[in-house]
């Protein structure tokens, strides 16, 4: 079977945004630049995804976590969002369910809706008890977002084999989960699975080398959007009007995500602020102190990018 049974003309995404952190020129987040983008993302249409892998939630502190939700709730005034919970933990962890719902407890607290970020203790466990263990998180919530992350962004990631991807589909209060494998065919198996068992179930794409993966029925999740939600939610409505338009946005919009994404994957975010600078969104290009780097050059050819989207 082709995955073109899977087209679906027309349909409108759902498209959540994970918002980059943009720091100061003495190495302090600036949270004006960060409140700035989080509306600026809501404005554009699109739902801002706070303390994801792009807004470096492994590596902050968890006071600057508490005042990312807290600058979130506060610039978007009652308006969706959606955040990670983040448990961090070592290889041959237990499931750590405690600290998961506090993470999902502080999340609610401040208006968001957890998504669920894999750990150690997570994923070390047989399919069924992942199940399980998703069971025990939603005691915690009102909703969530699962997600499944390839180990080229996180050691701690893991893609589901399709059984336990589909007994975390049945838990009701888990209305989607992002797919971050890179690989287009494991999200059309999930697609196909969401169509026949539940669908009302969000696909969130995760796949940054795909992003064109809302032609087939996913919604996304993604960190290239962060470069430019202004140009996702035109790119969106274009597909959703039937306008061929959206095939030429698209296609530069994935060379990006191809000259950002490329290894080592993790220094996305440095090209990020790269490009936030290039747009006036942010300060400097600086990026926290435990992420990878790239190079300075790198930033002629974003300006010949940004000028392919008539930015420049």
């Amino acid at each position: 079977m082709t995955p073109f049974d899977l087209l679906t003309p027309s349909r409108k995404p759902r498209g959540i945004s994970a918002v980059l952190i943009p720091f100061l020129p003495d190495g302090e987040i600036d949270w004006d630049a960060f409140r700035a983008h989080v509306v600026r993302t809501a404005d554009a249409g699109l739902e801002p995804a706070v303390n994801m892998d792009t807004g470096y939630v492994n590596l902050l502190t968890a006071e600057q976590k508490q005042t990312a939700l807290e600058h979130t709730r506060d610039a978007l005034g009652g308006r969706p969002f959606v955040a990670g919970a983040f448990v961090a933990d070592q290889p041959g962890a237990k499931f750590d369910a405690d600290t998961y719902g506090r993470e999902i407890e502080q999340i609610e607290s401040f208006g968001g809706v957890p998504v669920i970020f894999q750990s150690y203790g997570l994923i070390e466990q047989p399919g069924p008890e992942i199940v399980t263990s998703y069971e025990t998180i939603s005691r915690s919530c009102d909703k969530f977002i699962g997600f499944e992350l390839t180990q080229a962004l996180a050691l701690f990631g893991s893609i589901y084999d399709l059984d336990t991807y589909g007994g975390m589909m049945q838990i009701k209060k888990c209305i989607g989960a992002k797919h971050s494998s890179f690989d287009r065919e494991p999200e059309w198996e999930r697609l196909r699975l969401r169509n026949k068992l539940r669908p009302d179930f969000h696909v969130f794409t995760g796949n940054d080398f795909a992003i064109d993966m809302i032609q087939y029925g996913s919604d996304y999740l993604l960190g290239l959007s962060t470069f430019g939600p202004d140009l996702f939610a035109r790119r969106d409505d274009l597909w959703a009007n039937g306008n061929p338009a959206w095939l030429q946005l698209n296609d530069v919009l994935q060379y990006l995500g191809y000259f950002a994404f490329r290894s080592p994957g993790p220094a996305y975010k440095h090209t990020a602020a790269q490009f936030l600078k290039l747009r006036g969104w942010a300060q400097t290009s600086q990026t926290h102190p435990n992420s990878p780097t790239r190079p300075e050059s790198d930033m002629e050819i974003l300006k010949e990018i940004a000028e392919r989207l008539s930015l420049k």
